[in-house]
């Protein structure tokens, strides 16, 4: 089938498969079919249907491929389609297949049988394997929506959690369970993830944030490392090729029918997940694509309308705002519309339940060729807007914002791009949209580790940061506070190294970030003495700690529960080995120490009612404290901040911390009727750092405090935090 003119709708990328023996095309521009050839494959059990292409001003498309099963007919019947909506979709009988493009002069659509996928032209199945002979780029073959594909949901439903009640956990798909440790039976893959589903359960996780699982090549920096004598992949996966389907070689099955089961395996976890009281978020990456400069390769866009997707500058270079070659050209009407088709795709097939924005910034910047009456409808007066410039009210953010079906799911912005452009606490966010919250995560480093001059701005994180999110009218859940995430230091290597260690990428130690205000603890590397360990875990709990006693919505990254190391390396993206995968044995390991504390601790932090709460707290339930009740000392060389905060469940809490390298004995707040007990204190060994009511001996390890508490006070060591509660004074 092949015609020629401006403005064609062809073919996009759907996640299913099996053709009708009826389909249908369409014409978005001009709707008049020019010309039509079909042809038949040399067998009779199998056809072959070839749309020829030729681009326009937007580049040449290569040949895109869809599967097909011997059809029924013994020809295909052709018919005039419909401009919406984009992509292959079933509609009478057939399949409708659309794309827009502004600038082609032509568009091909090759339908493929099962018997001509022989060394496999669909996506490969298994993950790391090169195409045939060694491809890095082989050819992909696109899903075909089918009548006959269905999935047993059985009655799943969106839990639907106020965002102020999640504790969220950061997980790479294959990393978390392809170490031989894991002993699952499928590991690295979807399924393998429903395996271990109840050690999230166990570690009080209630939302589990995917890493990229949309389609993506990992071969694209298939090179061979000798560092580590293995190949660099791009295992992280912020390079996507197809936005409708998850990633195939996640899936236990790889391409088995043709992908099919790949879909519903992804469909299965998120399904289980439901089942165990966890929610699904997904991080997505529209800032850019796979296909990066102009030296990359033409997958999709690029062939359909080069200018239409990307901010191209006027002689056609390439906008770089997200640091991978290319620019998503975000706010131009067909983009955005294709941004929300595949949000909304992912929330209604998939039952995801929110999702993560990388760089979302860009998606706050006016197109190439900004044109205010092609955006808003009519010209605005002093228009001024050049490619790039940050919008107050971008279109895209505005339209997610207020979308029937978004609205209702969890949106998450990482307020930052690498052109610049940093909008922690100013993202434009319509009242639901939160942020990775990096000044909190800057801000808590810098104050553990001892820093001067951070007092005052640690207690705004404790709070929640009013002061970024309060006078926009948001809210403290509307803040993402972590300590670590997947890009940087792990919670380990925080308190391990002083230096980034990266020679292992192969790039001599160039990339990743060198500011990370990171402490070693007296020594660098794993290889230390005693009590440079002892203060390391002394100060994984006070990380930890911390997390989850600010307002705000806690987010764990994967790994971090057992101190997680990866030798120091803060730019992990190419390793497909045992720096990035999660380690079961040490795991095990720690379950009576670093991950017992971290269980209780997110268990401590749903029972608290004050914890979580929907708004800033006030001085009705927060009172501030120094090293003597109601005197909060916040000079610049001040590095003690206690609060006592008022919880209808625990009746009252009284957290401290201690980041001097000097110890010092504090004064509690009186409460008459009452005496302070101890709850935690990171400055000693488990089980003792948590006096959980299953500790042996509990009883005396608290009467040791005895000769303190009576006169109100409590010794604390440098670099400790604690937690005391209060409780009946039976001597009263």
């Amino acid at each position: 089938m092949e015609f020629t003119t401006r403005g064609i709708s062809c073919f996009q990328y759907a996640p299913s498969l099996i053709i009708p023996p009826t389909f249908r095309h369409h014409i978005i521009s001009k709707p008049k079919l020019i010309e039509i050839f079909k042809s038949h494959a040399t067998t009779p059990k199998s056809t072959k249907l070839v749309v020829k292409a030729r681009g326009g001003g937007g580049g040449v498309a290569e040949t895109e491929t869809a599967v097909v099963e011997k059809p029924k007919l013994k020809r295909f019947q052709v018919s005039e389609g419909h401009p919406a909506p984009l992509g292959a979709t079933l509609q009478d009988g057939g399949i409708n297949f659309a794309i827009y493009s502004a600038n082609a002069v032509s568009a091909t659509l090759c339908l493929i049988s099962l018997s001509d996928l022989q060394q496999a032209i669909i996506s490969r199945g298994e993950f790391g394997a090169l195409g045939p002979e060694d491809n890095c780029w082989p050819q992909m073959a696109c899903m075909v929506p089918s009548s006959e594909d269905e999935f047993d949901w059985e009655g799943d439903l969106p839990l639907r959690y106020p965002q102020r009640d999640l504790i969220i956990y950061e997980m790479h798909v294959r990393g978390f369970t392809r170490h031989e440790s894991s002993r699952t039976e499928f590991p690295g893959s979807y399924r393998g993830v429903v395996e271990k589903l109840d050690h999230l359960k166990e570690l009080g996780v209630n939302c589990i944030e995917l890493m990229p699982c949309h389609e993506f090549n990992e071969l694209e920096y298939y090179s061979y490392n000798s560092v580590l004598g293995d190949y660099k992949l791009n295992f992280w996966g912020y390079s996507t090729v197809n936005y409708f389907s998850p990633m195939i070689r996640y899936s236990s099955c790889g391409d088995r029918n043709c992908g099919r089961d790949a879909i519903n395996e992804f469909k299965y976890l998120v399904k289980e997940a439901h089942k165990r009281g966890i929610e699904v978020f997904m991080d997505v990456v529209f800032n850019h694509t796979a296909e990066g400069n102009e030296k990359g390769p033409i997958l999709s866009f690029r062939g359909v309308d080069n200018s239409v997707y990307y901010m191209l500058a006027p002689k056609g270079e390439y906008y770089n705002y997200s640091g991978c070659g290319n620019t998503f050209n975000c706010n131009h009407p067909v983009v955005r519309q294709f941004i929300l088709d595949c949000l909304r795709y992912w929330v209604t097939e998939m039952h995801v339940d929110g999702f993560r924005f990388d760089l979302a910034s860009i998606m706050t910047r006016s197109t190439s060729l900004w044109d205010s009456a092609n955006v808003y409808g009519k010209s605005l007066e002093g228009d001024l807007i050049t490619t790039g410039t940050p919008l107050s009210s971008p279109p895209l953010v505005d339209m997610m914002s207020n979308d029937p079906v978004l609205r209702g799911v969890k949106l998450v912005a990482e307020a930052w791009d690498t052109g610049g452009l940093y909008q922690v606490g100013t993202f434009p966010h319509w009242g639901i949209w939160s942020e990775w919250n990096g000044k909190y995560r800057d801000i808590v480093r810098q104050f553990i580790k001892g820093t001067d001059g951070f007092s005052g701005a640690f207690a705004e994180c404790l709070c929640g940061s009013p002061n970024l999110y309060q006078e926009g009218g948001r809210k403290p859940w509307n803040s993402i506070n972590f300590v670590c995430a997947h890009d940087g230091f792990t919670l380990a290597d925080l308190v391990t190294y002083n230096n980034k260690h990266n020679l292992a990428n192969g790039e001599d130690n160039n990339d990743g970030e060198s500011h990370n205000n990171s402490w070693n603890c007296g020594q660098e590397g794993e290889f230390a003495s005693t009590s440079v360990k002892k203060l390391r875990k002394r100060q994984m709990r006070n990380f930890f700690l911390c997390l989850m006693v600010s307002q705000g919505v806690p987010m764990i990254c994967m790994g971090d529960e057992y101190g997680h190391t990866k030798g120091g390396n803060n730019n992990t993206y190419c390793h497909d080995n045992y720096i990035n995968y999660f380690r079961w044995d040490k795991k095990e390991e720690s379950s009576s120490d670093f991950f017992r504390f971290c269980c209780l601790m997110t268990k401590f932090r749903r029972e608290c009612e004050s914890l979580s709460l929907y708004d800033f707290p006030t001085a009705e339930r927060l009172q501030w404290h120094g090293h003597t009740p109601g005197m909060p000392d916040w000079s610049d060389t001040s590095r003690f901040v206690a609060f006592t905060l008022v919880d209808s469940v625990k009746g009252e809490i009284y957290v401290a911390f201690n980041t001097s390298h000097l110890p010092v004995t504090i004064t509690l707040p009186e409460r008459p009727g009452y005496r302070w007990e101890p709850l935690v204190d990171t400055s000693k060994s488990a089980p003792y750092d948590f006096l959980s009511n299953e500790v042996p001996d509990r009883e005396i390890a608290i009467k040791q405090y005895a000769q303190f508490l009576d006169a109100n006070l409590y010794p604390m060591l440098s670099y400790s935090s604690i937690i005391l509660l209060l409780s009946p004074d039976e001597n009263v």
